[in-house]
């Protein structure tokens, strides 16, 4: 007899559990379905602490509540935009290695959190139920963890001051106990990508030409996507499964990617390795193996647990990058295959496991340098063992989307450099356009996908400064330390620090907190709509150097002053950058 709990339409239905205190004010209950349950918090490390619970081969729910308090949001990995509080009854997420995590963060109106967790293996398919208990004024996440032969492990922080704070312990555990695919220079180098600039329409000639051009503005590597192997055209799936080149438009597809290495450029090919279509010459005999339809039109998605299907698709992606002289992959819908979970068969992220484990073995032994690209939701902390370029979901021209994803997905993310998604913006439009998208990538290394032979002069330039200036802030960017602030405010004022410089871009109207003592630079990024930037002196006085740039990279303005204690207007340009540095004594007034 089960004593796990029935689906019902609010947690307050469920049939009712012993709760004890667990952290903070966090308490718990522990369900197991038919065995007796031991669990115990230990502290591993300052802040951490982590949940064991025996129960062997039982499935477990595990029940978390937190009294509402000061409540104003909850992230999780595939929050997106909604980051206020949702009602139990609609709060629902089912995970697994290649779609999220099971995780939460709890925050109050300053931010701090109330409640942190993670389970410690980010494999299994995991059901979550969370959200406000209106009968009960709680916050509640429920957990249901399947069955398995070792006990489970959850993954808690204490209160922390912010949500960026209390998932950096996390991201530590989790990057202590991984093995992390090598990440080459390249995987941290802007990338120009054809999808937007081209879709299915691409050619040898026409992606040599961008290549050429690319290489010079700075960029590190090239991904070909969709549309380069054969039937790709009309924006469905229905004759992917072959992976060979469209002759038509590559007529000699490894002298074409030989041909764009010499450029400099690092060379990746775009596939979706799990997708069967009807078109497919190999359809009829991997069609036994791919009984559902994907999430995509026109294909079925192949069922990683047959070994069979596994081995077909690592010598599928061997080829490719030994055949062509590939650098390496760009590996999309892999979370397709959670269209077999919960069907009663084996684990859907324990084979998705085998799989990549042995694709990355094959792989690195043809190419140990190689490159491979993994998109949200698949750029959990268990991904960074078989991806190294993790990049943001599909956003095409929107700036805001680009800076929230790749400000999530760095959160969780181990060991592989965080990408955008490839930036895109109309050639007819003004500068700032296309400044804004760059601004929006500048947490993560940018991908961009404009044809760069059809860019106006102004716009030309301003790719060209931000990517300098990406290049010079990239310890700060990709590798500082990061505060992005509450997630349901959509980070609109974003702090990074590394090696006495501090670099903050600012996406909404508001004051800017700026401490000129301990920072040989402070640079500020306007990616709001107003031509200045309202700064908020917290310490001081300072004699400083202030360098004004415009969208474009012009100079706007040098000036030598006083920033005071207190309030102060810089004008700085929309889509513009303002670099504050100490100087010696001004003659000037005192700014403002």
């Amino acid at each position: 007899m089960t004593t796990l709990a029935a689906e019902a339409v609010t947690t307050a239905e469920l049939a009712p559990a012993r709760y004890a205190p667990l952290l903070d004010t966090v308490e718990i209950a522990v369900l197991a379905d038919g065995a007796d349950t031991v669990w115990n918090l230990d502290e591993a490390g300052p802040d951490v602490r982590v949940l064991r619970i025996d129960a062997p081969r039982a499935a477990v729910e595990v029940r978390l509540s937190v009294p509402l308090g000061d409540t104003a949001g909850y992230w999780q990995p595939g929050s997106d935009w909604r980051r206020t509080p949702v009602a139990d009854w609609e709060g629902r997420a089912g995970v697994s290695l290649v779609k999220g995590l099971a995780a939460g963060c709890l925050y109050d109106a300053t931010g701090a959190t109330l409640l942190t967790f993670a389970t410690a293996d980010p494999v299994p398919e995991v059901a979550l139920r969370y959200g406000v208990s209106e009968e009960h004024d709680t916050h509640v996440v429920h957990l249901h963890l399947p069955p398995s032969d070792e006990p489970h492990r959850l993954l808690f922080v204490p209160r922390a001051r912010s949500v960026a704070a209390a998932l950096r312990p996390l991201r530590t555990w989790y990057a202590e106990r991984a093995d992390p695919m090598p990440v080459p220079e390249a995987a941290r180098l802007p990338l120009w990508c054809t999808w937007y600039a081209y879709n299915q329409d691409v050619t040898a000639d026409e992606v040599a030409r961008q290549a050429r051009l690319a290489a010079d503005l700075g960029f590190g590597a090239l991904i070909l996507d969709d549309g380069w192997q054969r039937h790709g055209h009309g924006r469905g799936y229905a004759g992917v499964g072959d992976w060979l080149p469209d002759e038509d438009k590559f007529p000699d597809f490894t002298a074409h990617v030989a041909e764009v290495r010499a450029t400099g450029l690092r060379y990746l090919a775009w596939v979706a390795p799990l997708l069967l279509g009807p078109g497919a010459d190999c359809h009829a005999a991997w069609a036994p193996y791919a009984t559902r339809a994907a999430g995509v039109p026109g294909a079925h998605v192949l069922d990683p647990r047959h070994p069979e299907v596994r081995a077909h698709l690592v010598d599928t992606c061997v080829r490719l990058v030994r055949d062509h002289g590939l650098d390496g992959l760009k590996v999309d819908f892999l979370d397709e295959a959670m269209v077999y979970a919960n069907d009663g068969g084996a684990d859907v992220g324990r084979a998705l496991l085998a799989l990549l484990t042995e694709l990355r073995a094959a792989l690195l032994a043809v190419r140990p340098d190689l490159l491979l690209e993994l998109r949200q939701p698949y750029v959990g902390p268990a991904m960074g063992g078989f991806g190294n370029l993790l990049r943001s979901f599909d956003c095409p021209a929107d700036s805001t989307a680009n800076r929230i994803r790749t400000l999530d997905t760095a959160l969780v993310a181990v060991g592989g450099a965080v990408h955008s998604d490839p930036m895109m913006w109309d050639v007819g439009a003004p500068v700032e356009s296309a400044a804004r998208q760059l601004i929006g990538a500048l947490h993560a290394v940018p991908q961009v996908s404009v044809r760069l032979d059809a860019l106006p002069a102004a716009h030309l330039d301003a790719l060209r400064f931000w990517l300098a200036q990406w290049r010079r802030l990239r310890p700060q960017l990709l590798d500082g330390t990061v505060e992005p602030g509450r997630p349901d405010e959509q980070y609109t004022l974003v702090e990074s620090v590394a090696d006495g410089v501090r670099v903050v871009d600012v996406h909404s109207e508001r004051a800017v907190p700026v401490h000129c003592a301990g920072y040989a630079e402070t640079v500020l990024v306007n990616g709001s709509s107003a031509a200045r930037l309202v700064l908020d002196v917290q310490d001081g006085p300072h004699p400083v150097k202030i360098t004004v740039h415009g969208p474009d990279g012009r100079i706007i303005e040098r000036v030598q002053t006083t920033l005071a204690p207190g309030l102060c207007s810089l004008p700085v340009p929309r889509t513009g950058l303002a670099r504050i540095s100490g100087d010696s004594p001004a003659t000037g007034d005192t700014a403002r």
